[in-house]
């Protein structure tokens, strides 16, 4: 059996008390049994008691003994002034507990408190269910709140709330309930801050009291957090700036510039604002800020100005300096605009920008005026309507005469390149105007010149500068209307405005042909190409006049021509046959039939053209055996609004049209295998200044395009280049 080391007893087993009355009191004797000197205390246990109540409902003297020896008596005086269950009436076990550190060891003593029925009544109990609750400034939120009454009597309490804007607290910050004695009854505060910046987002602490007229006071407290709202906003006004930004007299100065920059805290948060300036480190430029930082409180605006200076060189480009201007704000919890932003500072030079302009202007205008892109340059281009075009048969090069009396060359590139001239050169000037230029089809290495005065020119294109050759001409001023070599380039033919149709014999390199008498015609290299004598070899006088002719078939013995009166005929000039061609539309002496070409590798395949607007494709194979019986393969009009269609052109394997009329337009068509119009729909690839008249085409064609040339009365020879594609089974590329 374990030894007690500590004795006590008590002056009675059993006290009376009424709360609100005398309190109870009793003594406690304790005697150190032990063989040391040892210290007390003494406190008092009630069964039933909430464990968060201390002391309070009773007082102890002394609340510790001092040491005592073995034997000594230590005697407490304990007065209990109210019960330590709220509202309890009846009898209440307690227990004495003493205790001493020193020994650990305690002894315990029951006794029994009979509490009556007290004068007052017992705080009421407050509690939240929860203690933590937050809201959006505008939002409601609902604060509950729970009253105990331990009383055996029926409460009447106030609830009182502290801590917020009344103003939030929608019903007002006081509630009256009655409560029923031992009952709980739950209500509720309802918080609505303000909408509003002004409702700043934190954590406020509020308390709930409880007051009774009766009874001692109560309350509780919790935490209201007000979230975050808004947005943070950095604005820079103006955006770019100039120095100097206004006109003086004094060019040479310009003061500094200023930028305003706005911190706008649109917010519920208070917020410290950090500005930081960055420069681009290539240019030195002098920037000033008045200060760096701010404290804004919510939904304020605080302004900042920077000033931004720098030395302008007296002859420079326009220099473009960039700022880049980032705020940092200490609460990001909302949203932030613009914290990065650039401005921009131009520095002008002295001289100002339009004296440079304006002399950079004049060298630029003045290499302009004196080069090929100046089309009233004289000494480049055509200065009068263009009245003929041709392309070399590779494509490469082109050919082209004017009425200003010149015929010239041009380089294809050119045309699609505005870093090389196209141009290059005049192949001569002659002192008429010139209507059609033709390649010599071998090598293409000369070429023949039609002229107003019906002289025909011939050149030698073998150099870097044309060498001309010969002229002559069978009646003086006949004008020359059309051309056309044979393939073997042996006879030139010419058709004229009186009608008349010649052929003339040239020179061959070897074996030179034995003339009419049977001797050899001896010639040197420089008469290559010439004509063997200035009288054509054959002559055909025709009832109108020819504006169109072209060899066609596989022997180059048919040659078809066109004209006035919408004529069409071919000659034999083997046999020296002259049949008529029947043409869709008989045509008065105002019609005419301006164009005919024959396609290289198809040379039965034909295409005219009239004034009426007609375009007309042929099979000229059943033409040549059997006229009367010869008709269109297909025929069509309106691709130039019903106007004047001057000129066609036939891509080498008849599988492209070009077209070109007085409308100002250049058509691309195209042909199917069958030598018909594969498609309805044409595309414009050309078009002149002020829809001048388009007088000629010609097409080649290169690996992946189609090339289209054209000579219009604005002066201008142009080329397009369009894709190839395939159409009716014809081209294939």
């Amino acid at each position: 059996m374990a030894e007690n080391l500590i004795l006590t007893t008590v002056s009675t087993k059993e006290v009376r008390l009424k709360p609100g009355g005398v309190p109870a009191s009793f003594d406690v004797n304790v005697i150190n049994d032990s063989p040391g000197f040892a210290s007390f205390q003494v406190e008092l246990l009630a069964a039933g008691a909430d464990e968060d109540i201390t002391h309070d409902w009773y007082k102890i003297s002394p609340n510790v003994s001092s040491k005592k020896p073995t034997g000594d008596v230590t005697d407490f005086h304990v007065s209990i002034i109210d019960t330590p269950i709220p509202g309890f009436v009846g009898l209440l076990s307690v227990t004495v507990r003493v205790f001493s550190m020193e020994l650990r060891d305690e002894d315990r003593v029951p006794i029994r408190v009979v509490v009556e029925q007290g004068n007052t009544m017992p705080a009421v109990k407050l509690s939240l269910p929860t203690g933590e609750f937050n809201v959006y400034p505008g939002d409601q939120v609902e604060m509950p709140v729970v009253a105990h009454n331990p009383s055996q009597l029926n409460a009447l309490v106030t609830l009182s709330f502290v801590g917020l804007d009344p103003a939030w607290l929608v019903g007002g910050i006081e509630q009256s309930l009655q409560i029923p004695a031992g009952k709980r009854v739950q209500t509720s505060f309802v918080c609505q801050p303000a909408a509003s910046n002004k409702s700043v987002s934190q954590i406020y602490l509020f308390t709930i009291k409880a007051s009774q007229n009766n009874g001692p006071s109560s309350e509780t407290s919790g935490r209201l957090e007000v979230r975050a709202i808004g947005f943070l906003e950095t604005i820079c006004q103006p955006k770019k700036q100039s120095l100097p930004n206004k006109t003086s007299w004094a060019f040479w100065r310009s003061d500094p510039v200023t930028y305003l920059i706005s911190l706008k805290n649109s917010s519920n948060l208070r917020q410290s604002v950090s500005v930081k300036i960055e420069a681009d480190e290539e240019y030195k430029c002098n920037l000033e800020l008045e200060q760096n930082t701010a404290e804004l409180e919510a939904d304020e605006t605080g302004e900042l100005l920077l000033k931004a200076q720098k030395r302008r060189p007296w002859v420079a480009r326009e220099q473009k300096l960039l700022l880049e201007v980032q705020t940092v704000w200490s609460d990001q919890r909302v949203e932030t605009r613009n914290s990065n932003q650039t401005l921009e500072l131009k520095v002008k030079p002295v001289l100002p920008n339009w004296f440079l302009a304006l002399g950079t202007l004049g060298i630029l205008w003045l290499a302009w005026w004196a080069s090929w892109l100046n089309p009233d340059n004289t000494r480049y281009g055509h200065q009068d309507a263009v009245t003929s075009v041709q392309f070399n048969g590779f494509g490469r090069s082109l050919i082209s005469s004017s009425s200003d009396q010149t015929t010239r060359r041009w380089k294809i590139e050119g045309f699609f390149s505005s870093l090389i001239n196209p141009e290059i050169g005049v192949i001569e000037k002659v002192d008429k105007a010139v209507r059609v230029i033709r390649h010599k089809p071998v090598n293409n290495d000369q070429v023949a010149g039609g002229l107003e005065n019906g002289a025909i020119y011939l050149w030698d294109l073998l150099g870097d500068d044309a060498i001309f050759k010969q002229s002559f001409f069978y009646e003086k001023d006949d004008r020359v209307m059309s051309l056309d070599f044979t393939q073997g380039s042996r006879f030139l033919f010419s058709g004229h405005g009186s009608g008349m149709v010649l052929q003339w014999k040239l020179l061959e390199d070897s074996p030179p042909p034995p003339s009419d008498s049977g001797s050899i015609i001896r010639q040197t290299p420089e008469q290559r190409g010439e004509v063997s004598s200035k009288q054509p070899a054959k002559k055909k006088q025709l009832g109108f006049a020819v504006y169109a002719l072209k060899l066609a078939g596989k022997d180059d013995s048919n040659l078809v021509i066109g004209g006035r009166y919408n004529q069409l005929a071919v000659w034999n000039w083997v046999e020296d046959k002259l049949q008529s061609i029947p043409y869709p539309r008989q045509g008065s002496q105002n019609d005419y039939i301006f164009s005919i070409d024959i396609a290289e590798s198809k040379p039965n395949l034909m295409v005219t053209s009239d004034n009426q607007g007609y375009i007309t494709l042929w099979d000229m194979e059943k033409c040549f055996t059997n006229p009367t019986k010869c008709k269109p393969l297909d025929e069509w009009s309106g691709g130039h609004g019903g106007q004047a269609v001057r000129t066609v052109a036939l891509s080498p394997n008849g599988c492209y049209l070009a077209s070109g009329g007085d409308d100002g337009r250049v058509l691309l068509w195209y042909l199917g295998s069958d030598g018909r119009l594969s498609s309805p729909k044409s595309k414009e690839v050309i078009k002149s200044f002020d829809g001048k008249k388009i007088n000629s085409t010609d097409i080649r064609l290169t690996k992946k395009y189609v090339l289209i040339a054209s000579g219009s009365d604005d002066t201008q020879v142009r080329v397009n280049k369009s894709e190839r594609i395939s159409q009716g089974g014809c081209d294939r590329p």
